[in-house]
C-alpha cells in the first residue's frame, strides 16, 4: 500500500500546466489531420526525427471534399459546399488555436460542438470507439483552461493579478 501512495504522491506533484499541454496535442491533432485531407495549398514544415511536420496552408477546398458532404456528411442545416467550407476551415483554425493554447476554452469548446456534430449526424454508432474520448478532453480543456505553458496565460496574466 505504501508503494501506490508513494506513486500518487509524486503524480500528484506533476502541474496542470504540463498535463494540459498532453491534451491540447492530443485533443486538437485529430481534427487539424482530418482538416488537413479536405484542402489544398502550398505545404511547409518536413520531416522531422522521423515524423511528418508538414503542414498544409488552406488556399482551396478538394472537389473530393464537396463530394463527401454531399454523399457521406450529410448535415440537415446546411448544404454541402457551405458545410465542407465551414468544416475544413474550422478543422484548420480551431486545432491550432487549442495546440497553441490562444483562445483555448473557447476554441476547445467550438471543437466539442463539432465532435457532437460528426455524433448525432455523421457517425452515430462511434460513440464509444473515438467521440466519447474526444469530448473528454476537449471538456477539461474548457473547464480548466489551457494551462500556464500557453499563449493565453502569456498574454492575459496581467489581467489576473
Amino acid at each position: 500500500m505504501r508503494l501506490f501512495h508513494s506513486i500518487a504522491h509524486y503524480l500528484d506533484a506533476i502541474p496542470y500546466s504540463v498535463l494540459a499541454l498532453v491534451l491540447r496535442f492530443v485533443a486538437a491533432r485529430p481534427f487539424f489531420i482530418s482538416g488537413q485531407t479536405k484542402i489544398e495549398g502550398p505545404t511547409i514544415g518536413g520531416e522531422y526525427f522521423g515524423y511528418d511536420m508538414t503542414i498544409q496552408i488552406p488556399t482551396s477546398l478538394r472537389d473530393a471534399t464537396v463530394t463527401l458532404f454531399e454523399n457521406d456528411y450529410k448535415l440537415p442545416f446546411l448544404p454541402p459546399e457551405k458545410a465542407a467550407l465551414l468544416t475544413a476551415g474550422l478543422e484548420f483554425i480551431l486545432p491550432l488555436l487549442v495546440f497553441l493554447g490562444l483562445a483555448t476554452r473557447i476554441s476547445a469548446l467550438g471543437l466539442l460542438i463539432m465532435t457532437l456534430v460528426i455524433q448525432f449526424f455523421v457517425y452515430p454508432d462511434a460513440w464509444w470507439t473515438a467521440h466519447v474520448y474526444w469530448a473528454t478532453l476537449l471538456l477539461i480543456l474548457v473547464a480548466r483552461g489551457p494551462g500556464k505553458i500557453s499563449l493565453d496565460f502569456l498574454l492575459f496574466r496581467e489581467r489576473r493579478a
